[in-house]
This record gives structure tokens, C-alpha cells and sequence, in this order.
């Protein structure tokens, strides 16, 4: 399934490349496991690079991650304050409604029954 975007200039299917004068707050699940990831940026295709690339060891066992959802906004202080209200649980409620068509196009692994 395409990523979800919430920004008007951006295709859902594509990743902004290189440094522009807005900031992003982005969701990246783990292909291996359950585990989402909220941060924020200013290059988001490069931050999605490093990820990948295991710069950050605490999400190394995760690896490797793709992009499901990001948000594109003005500036830092924006981002900073929508990757916080993410990781609270009004943002985690609001990311599950909001992702659930992510979500629940997802085939179920063979030998696991839906919930």
C-alpha cells in the first residue's frame, strides 16, 4: 500500500528529496515487526536513509523500516510539537484511525487469525 501523507504538495507514493525550507514529522515501521518509529526532520528521504543504514543502534534489531506516514510543516518548532503530540496517547489513537487503511490491507501472516 502507498504511504500516507497528509500534505497537499507531496505525493503519498513518494518521499520529499533533499533540504527545503519545511520540516517533516514521519512514522516508519519496522518490516520485521510491529515496531513504529515517530520522528522528525528536515530531510526525509536522507533521514529515512539513515535509518535503514543502522545509525542509530537502538533500532538496529528493527531494521529494516518503511516509510507509512509523514506530515510536511512550516517549521521546526511545528514539527517538533506534532512528532510529541504523536507519541502521546491522543496522537497514538489519532495515528491508528488514521493508518488503519495501512493497516488493514495488510495480509495476514499464514497461521495467524485476525483479531
Amino acid at each position: 500500500m502507498d504511504r500516507i501523507s497528509d500534505s497537499d504538495s507531496e505525493d503519498a507514493g513518494s518521499i520529499p528529496a533533499g533540504a527545503t525550507n519545511s520540516f517533516f514529522v514521519y512514522v516508519i515501521k519496522s518490516l520485521v515487526s510491529d515496531f513504529l518509529y515517530k520522528g522528525h526532520c528536515q530531510d526525509l528521504a536522507r533521514r529515512i536513509d539513515q535509518h535503514n543504514s543502522g545509525m542509530t543502534k537502538s533500532l538496529r534489531p528493527y531494521l529494516p523500516f518503511t516509510l507509512i506516514y509523514f506530515e510536511e510543516l512550516p517549521t521546526r518548532k511545528d514539527a517538533v510539537e506534532r512528532e510529541r503530540y504523536f507519541k502521546s496517547s491522543a496522537g497514538r489513537r489519532f495515528l491508528k484511525k488514521k493508518l488503519a487503511p495501512y493497516f488493514n490491507a495488510r495480509p495476514t501472516e499464514p497461521g495467524k487469525s485476525e483479531e
